[in-house]
């Protein structure tokens, strides 16, 4: 239990774009690996974008920076696995998460490199954070029409994955994987009456009406209760916007949804996804496009 207090700090009393059975995992996953300036591989060793060392293991010519994709007959496919958080500090997935910092910069990589003529973002992830998920796919919607991109679903992109996945030119779902769950969580936790039974009295002193709230020490005042839901339905309708906007569908529609999640073709349906394939068959198609 050395982690916990970290651990609720990243999990409770934060938003989340995450499926509601996945906060276990979260609470599993998330560690101490936050607040990293510096990006690292899954090595150890520091990955700079202009720069490499030459103890750091990398495809390409000597002259190519590292890189945390796979180029495939001209299609770089990144990888988007696990729980995403805002800062992991590498450019690949590692240790069951994925790092919107990661994937941004595999992402612009892709963009400028002249041999990665399309994109495929591999997704299979529950979500994960909301800091960090909408700028990132603002960032992607943003490079439409420079090279085609498409999401590859291995099994399923839910909530922020979903937000990354929804802003690709083409989204492709395999029978069993899923989409959607187009909502944000957050999960308030506190610990008086634990801490009374106890025998245990925490004592607050602030300055400032509103600067304790939330605290997990005393139970939820209604104004606290209030203004918290109300920053959650205003990250919900900015994820309902993002969709809407991503899959030209109406603000009413995603809504609608009520944060459901979809099965294969029953995303198509909805307007979440373009085409029921396996990934094989789905990177196939992609190659036919590219004239490959």
């Amino acid at each position: 239990m050395t982690n916990y207090p970290h651990l609720a700090q990243r999990l409770f009393n934060t938003p989340l774009a995450i499926l509601p059975s996945k906060g276990e995992m979260v609470m599993a996953a998330l560690a101490d690996r936050f607040g990293i300036a510096k990006l690292f591989r899954a090595n150890g060793i520091e990955s700079k974008m202009g720069a490499w060392s030459e103890d750091e293991e990398f495809s390409g010519p000597a002259d190519s920076p590292p890189r945390g994709y796979e180029i495939v007959a001209g299609v770089a496919v990144i990888p988007v696995t696990g729980t995403l958080v805002a800062k992991l500090g590498t450019i690949r997935p590692y240790s069951g998460m994925t790092g919107y910092d990661g994937l941004r910069a595999n992402f612009s990589m892709a963009i400028d490199d002249p041999k990665v003529k399309a994109i495929a973002f591999d997704i299979d992830s529950p979500g994960g954070e909301v800091s960090g998920c909408f700028d990132l796919a603002d960032t992607i919607y943003g490079q439409r029409g420079t090279k085609p991109i498409w999401a590859i679903l291995s099994d399923s992109a839910y909530s922020a994955a979903y937000a990354i996945a929804s802003a690709c030119d083409r989204i492709v779902v395999p029978r069993t994987g899923g989409t959607g769950s187009v909502g944000v969580i957050c999960m308030a936790v506190e610990f008086s009456k634990a801490l009374t039974t106890a025998g245990v009295t925490v004592n607050i002193f602030q300055y400032g009406d509103r600067k304790a709230d939330g605290n997990e020490y005393t139970p939820l005042e209604k104004a606290a209760r209030e203004r918290f839901q109300a920053d959650i339905d205003e990250m919900g309708d900015l994820f309902v916007s993002t969709v809407a906007r991503n899959r030209n569908l109406s603000k009413a529609v995603v809504r609608g949804t009520q944060a459901t999640t979809f099965l294969g073709a029953k995303g198509v349906e909805i307007g979440f996804a373009d085409a029921v394939m396996a990934p094989d068959e789905a990177f196939r198609s992609l190659l036919v496009e590219l004239g490959k």
